[in-house]
């Protein structure tokens, strides 16, 4: 797969912007991506070191309307520590 592939999205929450004033930054992979995948992905995207990876999957919840049963789709998310000192420009212009 293609770095853009592996990473989807940022995940800009209250939680993931606090952790990005530390160097900790989350984001929404493709759901089939490891952690060396995910590692190199974000490395070769935005030119930092990773020094460890986290990834945690999120599990479908059953949503219902009416009658109607279903279940939202689970997805997998990443949790990516820096190196000291380096940041990622995404995070940077949030408002909260």
């Amino acid at each position: 797969m293609h770095a853009g592939q592996i990473v989807l999205a940022p995940i800009v929450s209250e939680k993931s912007y606090h952790g990005s004033v530390h160097g900790v930054y989350t984001f929404r992979v493709h759901s089939d991506a490891h952690k060396t995948q995910i590692r190199q992905a974000i490395e070769e995207l935005f030119e930092v070191n990773v020094t460890r990876v986290n990834v945690i999957k999120v599990q479908s919840k059953p949503k219902r309307r009416g009658q109607i049963k279903g279940r939202k789709p689970g997805w997998k998310k990443a949790v990516v520590h820096l190196k000291a000192g380096q940041t990622i420009e995404v995070f940077q212009g949030a408002q909260l």
